[in-house]
């Protein structure tokens, strides 16, 4: 869409929300534009809906280098971290945790940054939860005083979800495991699907996000002072450590899979040898039963009418016989 299309919509469709941070942990929110904050301290934060034709527009009002609304409106993104322009770009991926959705089913924040303004950008009904608990904080005045202790924070709140789902999968692995003795264990596999899913969704997320985290550290950029890059050390740490664990969960996940496939062949071995004692016990129960049930003449028995009680007798000694020999042989 070319910026005459875009100002064919109202830039207010676009624009989710805007505050003034008074540097001081509050703020207060604000117009489209934030006028009359000149000289004043603190900073602007917008936060858009960047699928919005709008977007573009408004950007462009706002005098973003077209690098920077290109990379906050691109319709789908990886975690990667880029010096554009007079600030900083910052792609990351949180879980997503409202209700009824899927956590490994990670949504996008788009985020781009200098010392007197935060871009952050997101797409339609792709709500981040982390990003409104920044937003409460500053509405109870306890919200970041700088640029760089926002994207600490804001981090600091990604990581915290990224790691309560981790532990839910860590903690769903070990109910696969002690379900493992049930007699059913088709519940186990499909909730090993489950987790096995999960982990390999996430984890594509975030093995990237610790590298565009870890170049932002090493940055050296002067919008991050030196607790900034503490901070954002210690969610990169954070998001390492999740990787990992990702990564033993993954393991975990190939045992329990082999462990399960052996307890269903198992599981199959038992039933298809039950199956073959009792072929077995009435395999000649079936042959004296084909052999008397001949509708020919010279059968033995065919006037005497004990005949059948001798036959049935004769039966159930066979098969006790056979009962005592395989117990005997110790295959029952």
């Amino acid at each position: 869409m070319n910026a005459e299309e875009a100002r064919q919509y109202p830039a207010e469709d676009c624009l989710l929300w805007s505050y003034r941070l008074d540097g001081e942990g509050g703020g207060r929110q604000q117009g489209r534009h934030a006028e009359g904050n000149e000289g004043a301290p603190g900073f602007d934060w917008f936060h858009l809906r960047s699928d919005e034709p709008a977007s573009i527009s408004w950007m462009q009002e706002m005098n973003l280098d077209p690098h920077v609304i290109e990379a906050l409106s691109a319709e789908e993104t990886r975690p990667r971290m880029a010096q554009l322009a007079d600030g900083i770009l910052v792609n990351l991926r949180g879980v997503n945790r409202n209700p009824g959705a899927d956590p490994e089913d990670m949504i996008a924040i788009r985020l781009w940054f200098n010392r007197d303004m935060i871009v952050t950008a997101r797409r339609r009904d792709r709500r981040l939860l982390s990003v409104e608990d920044v937003r409460a904080l500053i509405d109870r005045g306890r919200g970041p005083r700088t640029t760089g202790e926002f994207v600490a924070s804001l981090l600091e709140h990604l990581a915290a979800r990224i790691g309560d789902v981790v532990d839910d999968i860590d903690e769903a692995l070990s109910t696969i495991e002690s379900h493992l003795g049930d007699d059913s264990l088709r519940p186990a596999v499909h909730d090993l699907l489950d987790a096995r899913r999960q982990i390999a969704a996430i984890r594509r997320y975030l093995a990237p996000q610790r590298e565009a985290l870890s170049e932002l550290v090493r940055s050296r950029t002067d919008l991050l002072s030196a607790e900034n890059i503490i901070d954002l050390q210690n969610q990169t740490d954070r998001i390492m450590l999740f990787v990992e664990d990702l990564d033993l969960a993954r393991e975990r996940t190939l045992m329990l899979q082999g462990d399960l496939q052996n307890r269903l062949a198992e599981q199959q071995n038992a039933r298809m040898y039950l199956l073959s004692i009792v072929a077995a016990i009435f395999l000649p129960l079936s042959f004296l039963t084909g052999v008397f049930g001949m509708n020919v003449a010279g059968l033995p028995g065919m006037e005497d009418p004990n005949a059948f009680g001798i036959l049935a007798l004769a039966m159930l000694v066979l098969t006790l016989a056979l009962v005592g020999f395989m117990r005997w042989k110790k295959w029952l």
